[in-house]
């Protein structure tokens, strides 16, 4: 998917950078797989902020997206439509089952309308099938993985992300993820074959501050521009640097401190950690 410029008739057009949509051919969701989200503006059903910087957006849509394709194993599928999805950085797909049934899915890199996916024991490692990780050749690259069998895909979601198996220890199958990291997964746990869609989103340049409050998130500023009793940097006489470690509004250090849990359960599945 190429990226789009244009010419700098505004300041802010000069840097800006668009994608240009060529993969998506229906511009209008399926409504029986839609659901309405209304805005939080950060807020807590109290009225308190407990996310900072969310304010205003658009007006969103949200899209059912299937994250557990174990429950049609087995009934083959028909691309209908690659969509646009405002909720998420890859593009969607339509799937029309043989069963009547329509279902969204995170659409594969190359994945074209009218091409036939499947899911289950028996799929053949296509892009678009999903197959539990033990009949899944080492070396093949997947996405919206299992981390354990049922609860549906958690890893490798975004755009342009992708997963290698690496090789099998027993009920488990080692996973390379985008970051580096090793990590043991349930080879009864399923994923789909290929990279996430829209892999040029990472190059898409904002450009201008009004595209971000179409998004939602309202613009903010330093800690050190702030008074004391807004943020630990704040206060003192001109542009002081700091006279403590970078800390967050509550005085959480911000570089270096390490907050996972030591004794966390998933840690016993890392095999090696992110570089």
């Amino acid at each position: 998917m190429p990226v789009k410029k244009f010419r700098p008739y505004t300041p802010s057009r000069r840097t800006m950078t668009v994608a240009d949509f060529s993969d998506i051919t229906k511009t209008k969701p399926e409504k029986s797989l839609t659901t309405p989200m209304p805005k939080t503006g950060g807020r807590n059903n109290q009225g308190r902020t407990t996310s900072r910087f969310i304010s205003g957006g658009h007006k969103q849509l949200y899209r059912i997206i299937d994250f557990r394709r174990r429950d049609k194993a087995g009934i083959p599928a028909r691309v209908a439509a690659i969509e646009y999805d405002p909720n998420r950085t890859a593009r969607i797909a339509l799937l029309f089952y043989k069963d009547g049934e329509k279902r969204y899915i995170l659409a594969p890199d190359s994945l074209t309308v009218d091409t036939q996916v499947v899911s289950g024991p028996e799929a053949t490692v296509a892009v678009g099938n999903a197959l539990p990780l033990r009949f899944i050749p080492v070396g093949t690259v997947i996405h919206a993985v299992e981390l354990e069998p049922g609860k549906g895909a958690k890893m490798a979601r975004s755009a342009g992300t992708g997963v290698q198996v690496q090789g099998r220890e027993g009920d488990y199958v080692i996973l390379r993820l985008p970051s580096g990291e090793l990590r043991r997964v349930h080879a009864e746990s399923y994923a789909t074959i290929g990279t996430v869609s829209n892999g040029d989103h990472k190059n898409i340049v904002i450009g201008k501050a009004g595209r971000n409050r179409h998004k939602g998130r309202k613009g903010h500023v330093r800690g050190s521009v702030m008074n004391p009793v807004d943020h630990p940097h704040g206060g003192g006489e001109g542009r002081t640097p700091r006279g403590r470690p970078p800390v967050s509004p509550w005085g959480q250090q911000a570089k270096g401190l390490k907050t996972r849990k030591k004794k966390k359960p998933s840690s016993a599945f890392i095999v090696a950690r992110r570089k």
